[in-house]
């Protein structure tokens, strides 16, 4: 009898163990075609153009707080050149910010502000349907986080069926005056400047990334207005716009060299400079420091 009991016994454990590897290869089964499902979804790297890396090292985040309320036209860069934003305009309202961006094609059906894989997951009221524009183009409203710093969007392609990543920055050199509240900066008058000629480091920041301008540059402070020469590294800049002001060339031979105010030392300040250099002449966005700690009286 009890032989029979351990038998009887030991056949019930076999069978829990047998069923439960069933479950557990299920399971397993289970888990392996979701998987496969979102990697059906989602566009490879070897399915896409080569991305850009559109963050760069000098950004830090600006938050909606730190801007004014308005609505404000700025540049929007993505890391692929099969999503080219054409237009962006950015809306500030009570710390909150979003934009509408438009692009230059029509492939896209929806946007979703994260990953290809969290796209497949989540629900449809999650999704930015495009709205079409009065000349047909695709817009899309989305939230933006901050400016100067990556932002994961993917974008469901009409014809791949797919959702393709990408990485959007959107460009606080781009701003117009006025648009943040508070810029913190070193002015001459901080630094007790007299009259005269000074050199200091500067970098010039924004656009590719290929362009500079020589450093260090000349500073002159007269009755308290100062001024500094820029000079590119090359000589295909025909105008600098600095607070909505045009500034001409003050050389005709050489790289192209601006003289152009400066209302603070050790900040982003922004600068625009229009370059012949391309098929037509296009205005670039840039920021230029100036390090007020290598300021030196000029020889």
């Amino acid at each position: 009898m009890k032989k029979w009991k351990k038998m009887a016994a030991a056949a019930v454990m076999m069978a829990m163990m047998g069923t439960s590897g069933v479950y557990g290869q299920a399971e397993e089964t289970e888990q392996e075609i979701a998987e496969a499902d979102v990697s059906d979804q989602v566009a490879l790297a070897d399915e896409m153009a080569e991305l850009e890396n559109v963050v760069e090292d000098w950004m830090v985040p600006i938050y909606g707080d730190e801007l004014n309320d308005g609505t404000y036209d700025v540049e929007a860069a993505s890391s692929s050149s099969m999503f080219r934003i054409t237009d962006c305009k950015l809306t500030v309202k009570e710390g909150k910010m979003s934009a509408v961006l438009t692009l230059s094609g029509t492939g896209y059906l929806k946007l979703y502000m994260g990953t290809g894989e969290e796209a497949v997951k989540a629900s449809e009221d999650e999704m930015i349907p495009y709205v079409e524009n009065e000349e047909g183009a695709y817009t899309y409203e989305v939230p933006v986080e901050a400016l100067d710093m990556g932002i994961d969007c993917a974008a469901f392609s009409k014809n791949k069926e797919k959702w393709y990543d990408r990485v959007l920055v959107f460009k606080s050199a781009s701003l117009p005056a006025g648009a943040l509240k508070e810029v913190k900066m070193t002015t001459a008058a901080d630094l007790n400047l007299e009259d005269g000629t000074y050199t200091a480091e500067a970098e010039l920041q924004g656009g590719s990334g290929r362009s500079v301008i020589e450093s260090p540059l000349t500073v002159t402070v007269e009755n308290g207005t100062v001024m500094a020469e820029i000079i590119f590294g090359s000589p295909y800049y025909d105008y600098v716009l600095v607070n909505g002001e045009k500034y001409e060339p003050v050389n005709t031979e050489g790289n192209s060299a601006f003289l152009i105010p400066v209302d603070g030392f050790d900040y982003n300040m922004p600068v625009t400079a229009d370059t012949i250099a391309m098929s037509v002449p296009h205005e670039i966005d840039y920021t230029i420091v100036i390090d007020s700690s290598t300021l030196e009286a000029a020889e």
